[in-house]
């Protein structure tokens, strides 16, 4: 289930968010005199002007016979989230190693760095595969900070300068271990998470877990690390880095280069932001960049889906600008370059200078173009406040994290992890080579420690817990076998039920616990923020012990697997319709009422 009609924080132009999925739209080109747009068929791409559309012209441009700026069609965004995410921006700060060690000296130490986990659980790694490859993943964010004066004058409103600093674009990035495919997972940045305990490296403050809040607000509980923090114990996925980019940074960037070129369907004006383009594509630097980052009623419904889909499309063009621009055969605009995106940049320590940066960008540009897929998070409403808010979907959420823990692709979901080369993966039923390993074998029913929790009030439908429910459970896993399961008082409330885990090797043993009371697969799930085994009874399971059966017309959503790419169902755990690719090349579709 997936709703268009967020609400933003506000119309001031917060620079936030993730892109959401959809289908290719024709691109479109402004006409010659300012006519309707036509369907772009020209692979020389598209033509436009700043000045022409009521933004500063830039006196360097080339100008095409008509006197209008030409440039070039930008290129389909998979490509432009792939050179984004594949660290473009190491390129043109190592083209100036030839300046000498000094300067790089200086650009590593332009390059702000903060701790990578601010909470208080272990992410520990990821595990390599058979042939001792291992899979990478980094958390890719962008500050809507007001703090300073450019910030200030990008983020559109002050009062809000010195306050909480959120992270309103983030996206996770896996790496599979062969470097064979990319994953991004965007979230919406109202989506209501766990934001667990975290202390802030600087001034030494804790700030306490909160049970549900805007992910977005984790970047103000101590710095980044808590974002990653946030990220671990959502999707249990372990972070190996971060790379955060503020407002002035984003932008300083772009006029280094003469501009960011963006496309929209058709003619747009908003005279909120004061954003007035002819459709098709224009570059836009200066003042009509803000009011490109600040627009969210003229796009698509009016909701900030609107927004953040804007915002990427810029982000991701800006990188794309960057590596293409003639100005890295300039050594003067290469180093104004440098010094820019060294300024803009805050990482973790073990991305801290520029040789690291050079390194990863090398590393992730060996994966094909056509294997990077993105998808937003799923989600359903806040069951607290459905009009505003949203939570992940807890069964298609936990099937997509469960892909990227297993190393899956999302172009090819039946596919698996190599396995350890012993045995022959075809072998016949009784064969070596098709034994469960020892990990995925559970242990006797007896030996398996598990904790009950009561978590069935939850929201106005059900605002109290019903009494004793954890000790009837409790009571029926004794009957089944498991008579080392024991009552938790801890306090819970939860809308659907949930059987956590809290490390890989414990997944055989949650999968037999669930299978036993009939959960779904997608009640299953990884969570560092428990220490054993912790069923959580929600509100959908207030009666009975066994778990009640879905609806005939709701997804079963598998057998007891954890999610693993789908569970026994035949269907993926994502759906083909919701990843963004390589095939897929988009313009920004134009709210109706702020056409002209």
């Amino acid at each position: 289930m997936r709703r268009t009609g967020i609400r933003g924080e506000d119309d001031s132009g917060s620079f936030a968010g993730v892109a959401r999925p959809g289908q290719g739209i024709p691109r479109t080109t402004t006409a010659p005199h300012g006519g309707p747009p036509a369907q772009d068929h020209d692979p020389a791409g598209a033509q436009g002007s700043p000045a022409d559309h009521g933004g500063p012209a830039d006196e360097g441009d080339k100008a095409a016979p008509d006197g209008r700026r030409s440039r070039k069609k930008p290129k389909p965004l998979w490509r432009r989230v792939l050179v984004w995410t594949a660290g473009g921006l190491a390129v043109l700060i190592v083209a100036v190693a030839a300046a000498g060690g000094l300067y790089i000296w200086h650009l590593n130490r332009n390059i702000d760095k903060d701790p990578l986990n601010l909470g208080n659980n272990d992410m520990g790694e990821s595990e390599p595969n058979a042939a001792g490859q291992t899979p990478l993943n980094i958390l890719l964010l962008g500050s809507d900070s007001r703090d300073g004066e450019e910030n200030q004058e990008l983020g559109g409103a002050r009062d809000l300068a010195g306050g909480p600093v959120r992270a309103d674009v983030q996206m996770l990035l896996h790496a599979s271990a062969d470097r064979s495919n990319i994953t991004l997972i965007s979230i919406p940045r109202d989506t209501q998470v766990t934001i667990p305990e975290c202390t802030d490296p600087d001034t030494g403050e804790v700030y306490p877990e909160d049970e549900s809040e805007s992910i977005n607000m984790a970047l103000s509980h101590g710095g980044p690390g808590c974002v990653v923090a946030t990220w671990w114990e959502l999707t249990g996925i372990p972070i190996d880095h971060f790379m955060m980019l503020d407002f002035a940074g984003v932008v300083d960037m772009a006029d280094a280069v003469g501009g960011v070129p963006v496309c929209v369907q058709q003619n747009i004006h908003d005279p909120k932001s004061g954003l007035r383009l002819e459709g098709g594509t224009t570059v836009v630097e200066g003042e009509q960049a803000l009011q490109w980052l600040r627009t969210r009623q003229a796009f698509g419904d009016g909701s900030d889906v609107g927004r953040t889909r804007a915002q990427q499309m810029y982000l991701s063009n800006m990188v794309e600008e960057l590596q293409s621009s003639a100005s890295l055969s300039d050594p003067g605009e290469l180093m104004d370059l440098a010094e820019a995106a060294t300024d803009a940049l805050t990482v973790d320590h073990g991305l801290g200078s520029v040789q690291k940066l050079y390194d990863l960008g090398t590393d992730l540009r060996s994966v094909p173009n056509d294997r990077v897929n993105m998808v937003t998070l799923p989600w359903i409403p806040d069951p607290a406040n459905p009009d505003v808010t949203i939570v992940p979907d807890p069964v298609a959420a936990e099937e997509l994290f469960a892909l990227v823990r297993e190393d899956i692709p999302l172009d090819d979901q039946d596919a698996r992890p190599a396995d350890d080369g012993e045995g022959d993966s075809d072998g016949e039923e009784g064969d070596a080579g098709s034994s469960p390993s020892p990990e995925q074998t559970p242990d006797p029913a007896a030996e398996i420690p598990v904790a009950v929790r009561n978590g069935t009030g939850h929201g106005t439908e059900f605002p109290y817990p019903v009494a004793g429910r954890a000790s009837v459970i409790t009571d029926e896993l004794h009957r089944l076998g498991f008579t080392a399961a024991t009552t938790d008082v801890t306090p819970e409330s939860e809308g659907s039920t949930a059987l956590l885990y809290p490390d890989i090797a414990d997944q055989a043993n949650a999968e037999a616990v669930a299978e036993a009371l009939g959960l779904p697969g997608g009640a299953v799930r990884i969570s560092p923020s428990v220490d054993r085994i912790t069923l959580v009874i929600g509100a959908d399971w207030r009666e009975g012990t066994t778990f009640p059966e879905a609806p005939d017309d709701a997804d079963p959503g598998g057998a007891a697997t954890g999610g693993g790419g789908g569970g026994a169902t035949e269907e993926p755990a994502v759906d083909e319709q919701d990843i963004l690719s390589g095939k897929d090349d988009t313009c920004m579709e134009v709210n109706p009422a702020y056409v002209w």
